[in-house]
């Protein structure tokens, strides 16, 4: 009987351990959560207050900002449903992308761009343009270059996009942005790569890496581990991040009705100054 009982106590506190463990994992994640989004918060306000603040002069610059202003719609979106500190991370990088556009738009418009962004995802290794470079493909003249001109308005600040590298600078046209929506690279996109940026410095050329993007199994660890999250797609899991890349109007951006409902309205930024840059 004496047996029965210590058992019974055993399996007790077995159970009691069990339950204090569990509730203090969810309370560090619940808390790890609600850092990793005041902090994405922290750069989606910052980087609204610019792109309202801001008016483009030319069509370089007025194209950086439509693009900072799509971020920040898909950045608001993103972190209003936010499950995870992943998420919110997520939504983070997606608004200091936007910052890069803004400082982009600035350095077009010869002002000054402003403090340093912290790097993005994969921007270090797939390096910048760092000379002016056209080709012909597919019928079209497809242009790189280090600065903005009439020719060359389309900017990206660098980075992964569906697995595979694109390098900051400004473009012709934004040859990137079919991955960026379908999440996938089209039939010969590794031409146009390797006729483009083949022995330019500066620029992480690797055929065979663009190629291969990584590897599928890469790109599955990264949704595994941000809870389903896509790198580059702006599809996230199921969250809608407001925009479209493939038919946004170039020529400007109509912040006024920027409202996304749940806690936080990203909708009246007008407190923010142009200043904090």
């Amino acid at each position: 009987m004496s047996t029965v009982v210590v058992l019974l106590l055993i399996i007790v506190v077995v159970l009691l351990a069990v339950v204090v463990v569990n509730r203090g994992q969810r309370s560090r994640a619940g808390t790890e959560l609600a850092d990793a989004k005041a902090d994405a918060r922290r750069v989606i306000e910052r980087l609204g207050g610019q792109v309202y603040n801001l008016t483009g002069s030319d069509d370089a610059s007025k194209q950086a900002l439509a693009d900072a202003g799509e971020r920040f719609n898909a950045a608001g979106s993103q972190i209003e449903q936010a499950a995870t500190a992943a998420q919110a991370r997520l939504a983070k990088e997606t608004a200091l992308e936007g910052l890069y556009y803004v400082r982009a738009a600035r350095s077009a418009m010869g002002m000054d761009p402003g403090p340093a962004v912290p790097e993005l995802d994969g921007q270090r290794s797939a390096g910048r343009v760092t000379e002016e470079r056209a080709i012909d493909f597919d019928g079209r003249r497809v242009e790189a270059s280090p600065t903005p001109s009439a020719s060359t308005p389309n900017y990206y600040p660098g980075g992964r996009v569906a697995g595979r590298p694109v390098p900051a600078g400004w473009y012709s046209e934004p040859w990137w942005k079919t991955a960026l929506v379908a999440g996938a690279w089209g039939v010969g996109s590794a031409v146009l790569f390797n006729a483009l940026f083949s022995g330019m410095s500066g620029v992480g050329y690797d055929s065979a890496a663009f190629e291969s993007g990584y590897g599928d199994g890469y790109q599955d660890g990264l949704n595994a581990a941000d809870g389903g999250y896509t790198d580059g797609g702006y599809d996230q899991g199921g969250a809608d991040p407001g925009y479209d890349q493939g038919g946004y109007d170039q020529g400007g951006f109509d912040p006024g009705a920027q409202d996304y409902g749940g806690g936080t309205d990203f909708g009246d930024f007008g407190g923010f100054d142009g200043g904090d840059f």
